[in-house]
């Protein structure tokens, strides 16, 4: 089982705590965990909750279902606009506390979790990630060719989310998609899920093809704007093209390059010409897309060192900083390791 969008708990009233913890453990046990890994479960949330409530006065935890290396596993994240921590790693350490406790809730979250980062800013807040797996990763582990990682999620009061992505990463090429069916609810949702149907179908390795080859499959729905971004292995070379408002931005340590879409509507309106915009791949280079669920001045740079850290939580961050919270809202984040 996996989700393509985080399902959203807000955690700034205790006494909905008990719900949220148990719609966390339902999630558990429906991918197959054990009893031992759901426990595991049990003790994040319940720190996570924990320190929301202490230091945060709330906030929100996201989750969401994966699979990695063929494993299951769920992804929980917190998120809050508390005072921050100005070393975050420290807090991390048993018996480091800001609120005279026994200063276990991180160092806990760390060993009961399979993967653990923390990314905090004095006055700013703070992101926790954590990931647990049904079974224990591999020691060593291969740095895989394309980290792509994604923060997605439904307009607030709707269960459906017209905001969808998909990735594909073959030895030849990373192809990455995100698109924003119009409106929301669940005829946005069917829009989005049959474009990224046509996405998966596609033999093209062309930007613009692969639009026009969406545009052609999508026209009984109601339409979406949409991005299509793909990466040559051999050419080491970036290709995007997209038509409606979905922002596009990749970023290197030396600048950022923002990218416009196309006006019009896939499904209803795509323009006769278009054309891909092209970047030469550099290290340390990652890419960005965001819908317009975000805040069209979004920007990776409110965020320093976050990119020593999983892109889930610059994601997560975006989302923190520029949600709308008024449509279904969808961060796309990828970096290539070459």
């Amino acid at each position: 089982m996996v989700n393509r969008t985080h399902v959203a708990l807000k955690a700034d009233d205790r006494s909905y705590f008990a719900i949220l913890k148990k719609e966390v453990r339902t999630m558990a046990v429906s991918a197959g965990f054990s009893e031992a890994k759901v426990g595991r479960v049990d003790i994040i949330v319940a720190e996570m909750v924990s320190n929301l409530a202490k230091h945060a006065e709330g906030g929100q935890i996201l989750v969401k279902l994966i699979e990695e290396e063929g494993l299951q596993g769920i992804e929980i994240i917190s998120l809050d606009n508390g005072r921050g921590m100005a070393d975050a790693n420290r807090m991390i350490a048993d018996g480091v506390s800001t609120k005279n406790t026994l200063g276990g809730g991180l160092g806990a979250m760390k060993r009961l979790s399979d993967i653990f980062q923390i990314y905090s800013q004095k006055d700013w807040g703070t992101v926790v990630l954590a990931r647990v797996f049904e079974e224990d990763l591999p020691t060593v582990r291969r740095l895989a060719l394309a980290e792509v990682r994604t923060v997605i999620l439904p307009k607030p009061g709707e269960e459906a989310c017209g905001d969808g992505f998909q990735s594909i990463v073959t030895k030849e090429h990373v192809k990455l998609f995100l698109g924003d069916g119009l409106g929301h609810g669940i005829e946005a949702a069917r829009a989005v899920e049959k474009a990224i149907e046509a996405f998966g179908e596609c033999p093209a390795s062309d930007p613009v093809e692969i639009i026009r080859y969406i545009n052609n499959n999508v026209k009984r729905t109601r339409g979406l704007v949409a991005a299509v971004a793909v990466f040559s292995i051999e050419e080491r070379k970036w290709r995007i093209c997209g038509v409606g408002n979905i922002g596009m931005k990749i970023n290197t340590p030396s600048k950022t390059k923002n990218y416009m879409s196309y006006n019009g509507i896939v499904g209803l309106n795509v323009p006769n010409t278009l054309t891909a915009q092209e970047t030469e791949y550099e290290k340390g280079q990652y890419l960005v897309m965001c819908s317009d669920g975000l805040k069209s001045r979004w920007d990776t740079g409110r965020h320093p060192g976050v990119l020593r850290h999983d892109l889930s939580i610059l994601a997560a961050a975006l989302m923190k900083d520029f949600a709308r919270n008024t449509d279904d809202m969808s961060v796309l984040t990828c970096k290539i390791n070459l």
